[in-house]
């Protein structure tokens, strides 16, 4: 069950999480991160690294939070890939 990222991350984009992946699976988009459903293997190192809990395993996506499910998985492969650590969005 891949990881999914959600609302809170918007306009945020904490990096924390993804230095952590060991796949390499995160992909950045202009004002939130994604996580590649297809590439995530479920190793649950990315959830408590992120500072604004914004990650769930999918079947535990907050219900006021269920699009972003499709959103990670329409949205990564249209973004580029990210490994390493970047600024957020907001001040640390």
């Amino acid at each position: 069950m891949p990881h999914v990222v959600c609302q809170p991350c918007f306009a945020c984009k904490y990096t924390d999480c993804v230095v952590v992946c060991p796949v390499e699976c995160f992909y950045e988009g202009q004002q939130i991160l994604y996580i590649h459903p297809e590439e995530c293997i479920d190793c649950e190192a990315c959830a408590p690294e992120c500072p604004v809990e914004a990650i769930f395993p999918e079947d535990n996506v907050p219900a006021e939070w269920e699009a972003f499910i499709e959103l990670n998985a329409e949205m990564a492969p249209q973004c580029e890939v990210l490994a390493e650590k970047k600024e957020p969005l907001v001040d640390s």
